[in-house]
């Protein structure tokens, strides 16, 4: 497998330095391709699902399980009926053994012995068959919910504002998504539904023990069940606060997994490994202190019930059999009492253990309530209007900006742009030029003042509308795994090849994307990395020029090309900005010159406004910083 190099870039690219060096570039191996053709040819057609997204949200109740089950409560009581089915079938074998001892054995009524032993045949079969039933209903009706809470919590992570992925780790959020939903899902699917059981065998074993022998199960539940019940709020108090421990922690391992897979070019240059390791171990040590809290307090629990039971079991043998020896008591009933006995505590062990699960899924059910519970600073209100095809002019009115509350950004900026008008912003660093292309995209609202479009409050009309006309290329371009054709059709969807290849040949890719051997299907890895820096710029930018925008907004988008490269995006986006406005934010002046005039940004606000060559004249900031430039060229 080999591709000649690209036409028009000078010197090694991604792709011939990974050929040159043995390398496989992010297309999949001939010898392969087969065996995928294989795969995806097996794999079941699913239909395209129907889905909808709204930036708007409607009130929600908090999110608890009460409110997340309530909208299925019929599904719900249909489930709790074959649970009843079920217990009902699971505890007939004591009673019939019952029959089949008093009536059968010690009578010597064979008749009886045979009819209560098919019997007991023919409920152990339909149990069977209510237990395959139900675990197959529940089972879907638990995917069921599981699919619509993850949908529920992803829709919510994609209507957060930018400031909120700032403030939140991405491994806590995929934390949310993953191990909490997983919680529940468990719980959900095997959780509750043995509850039920078990809570119910509880309720019928109790009534058949109160019509077997009433005072003897009278003293034996009166002994046993409030020391049962004090050790269970003892532990549900202990383990509460243990597992509420465990779900933060486990948040910390992920958001530091994610963390030093994210950086490990940086962690190997810094020779950091063993530095992460040492945090790493310590982090997981602090899951695990978390998680032997809650050991420690199921290590009493558990045993303190089955010692219960054992006690309870001796004392209705005690009692129940001076009952037979006084002809009190048959002795089948002694025998059917005490196997109900035995399962009357089997189901409260289990229910300890399913407590485990439904304290996780309780910590879990907080953690995704306080995760959407979070509402967005940018808003999209209830009575936005769409706006209409915009022609462009921008003006910010005393816009006043900062992140945090302790820095201010941006000082009462006063600007203009008019429709069709090209506008550089230069600084230092720091200074707020990317705040004022944010702010124009509405990535974020102004802490005062206002931002029009062709006189529309951007504030009042909604974001699907003022999006659609906005193309917008970041310092940091994100290139998602798939294909080129995916990545730069992914601002418009619907594209022909034809519409893809023109934006590649606007940005002078195309050179390099003929050059591999399934063209715009070639496959590069997750954000790009089988790309160079330069390579991922270019396709960002033929992104945005692919969907036409209105206005195009330019985040330091050439700050990662040679200069070939750049020199190829200027004569694009000679074409590209004819008749639209844009906002180009770069520290090289040769984009800047380009600009119908300059905006000069320091300290949050505007201290130069105008054309290349006026503010030459003026001899100020931007003078210093040309003479500056030219200097470092002219060497």
């Amino acid at each position: 497998m080999s591709f000649g190099p690209p036409i028009g870039f000078g010197g090694a690219n991604s792709v011939t330095s990974s050929r040159d060096a043995g390398l496989p570039y992010a297309g999949v191996p001939g010898h392969l391709q087969e065996s995928v053709n294989e795969v995806l040819d097996s794999e079941p057609d699913h239909q395209e699902p129907v889905t909808s997204f709204e930036y708007q949200t409607k009130d929600q109740d908090p999110f608890t399980l009460r409110s997340f089950l309530s909208p299925h409560k019929w599904k719900l009581i249909g489930a709790l009926f074959l649970v009843i089915v079920e217990s009902i079938l699971l505890q007939a074998g004591p009673l019939l053994t019952k029959f089949g001892i008093d009536e059968g054995v010690v009578d010597g009524n064979r008749t009886v012995l045979v009819v209560v032993a098919c019997t007991y045949l023919v409920s152990i079969a339909f149990h069977a068959l209510s237990g395959w039933y139900r675990i197959r209903y529940t089972g879907a009706l638990g995917e069921a919910l599981m699919k619509k809470l993850r949908i529920r919590v992803f829709s919510h992570l994609q209507r957060q504002s930018l400031d909120f992925y700032t403030n939140e780790k991405a491994g806590v959020l995929m934390t949310r998504m993953t191990s909490d939903i997983e919680a529940l899902s468990q719980l959900f699917q095997e959780g509750l539904v043995n509850f039920a059981v078990q809570g119910l065998t509880v309720v019928v074993i109790t009534v058949v023990l109160v019509i077997i022998n009433p005072g003897l199960a009278l003293i034996t539940l009166a002994i046993v069940v409030p020391v049962t019940l004090l050790l269970s709020e003892w532990f549900r108090r202990r383990s509460e606060h243990a597992y509420r421990r465990v779900r933060n922690r486990i948040a910390d391992v992920l958001a530091d997994l994610q963390e030093s897979l994210a950086g490990i070019r940086v962690i190997t240059a810094h020779n950091r490994r063993r530095h992460n390791v040492i945090r790493h171990t310590n982090i997981v040590g602090e899951h695990k202190d978390a998680n032997l809290d809650a050991v420690k307090a199921a290590c009493v629990y558990t045993p303190g019930t089955e010692a219960i039971a054992i006690v309870g079991r001796a004392l209705v043998l005690l009692i129940g059999g001076k009952m037979v020896l006084n002809g009190n008591l048959k002795i089948g009933e002694l025998t059917a009492f005490l196997l109900y006995l035995g399962a009357f505590f089997a189901p409260i062990q289990t229910l300890t253990q399913l407590y485990n699960g439904y304290q996780q899924g309780q910590a879990a059910t907080a953690k995704l309530r306080e995760l959407l519970a979070t509402q967005p600073s940018v808003i999209e209100r209830l009575d936005a209007s769409p706006i209409p095809p915009i022609e462009g002019e921008i003006r910010l009115d005393n816009v006043s900006f900062s992140y945090t509350p302790e820095v201010q950004v941006l000082h009462e900026v006063n600007l203009d742009i008019n429709a069709g008008e090209t506008l550089a912003i230069v600084g230092p660093t720091g200074g707020g030029k990317s705040t004022i292309a944010k702010l124009v995209s509405r990535f974020y609202d102004p802490t005062d003042g206002n931002i029009t479009i062709d006189g529309h409050d951007i504030r009042n009309v909604t974001l699907n509308s003022l999006r659609s006309q906005l193309g917008v290329v970041p310092q940091e371009p994100f290139l998602f795994a798939g294909t080129i054709r995916d990545n730069i059709s992914f601002s418009k969807p619907c594209s022909s090849d034809a519409e893809i290849w023109d934006a590649l040949e606007s940005t002078g890719l195309t050179p390099l994307v003929t050059s591999m051997e399934n063209g715009i299907d070639t496959v590069i890895h997750e954000r790009g990395s089988s790309l160079s820096a330069g390579e991922r710029q270019l396709v960002a930018l033929a992104r945005a020029f692919l969907s036409q925008p209105r206005v195009l907004v330019l985040d330091e988008a050439t700050s990662n090309l040679d200069l070939q490269s750049e020199n190829t995006i200027e004569r694009a986006l000679d074409s590209l900005l004819n008749g639209r406005t844009a906002i180009i934010v770069a520290h090289r002046l040769a984009t800047v010159m380009r600009a119908d005039r300059i905006a000069v940004v320091d300290e949050g606000k505007i201290v130069e406004l105008g054309s290349h060559s006026d503010l030459l004249e003026e001899k100020g900031k931007y003078a210093g910083m040309y003479q500056a430039w030219k200097t470092v060229v002219d060497q």
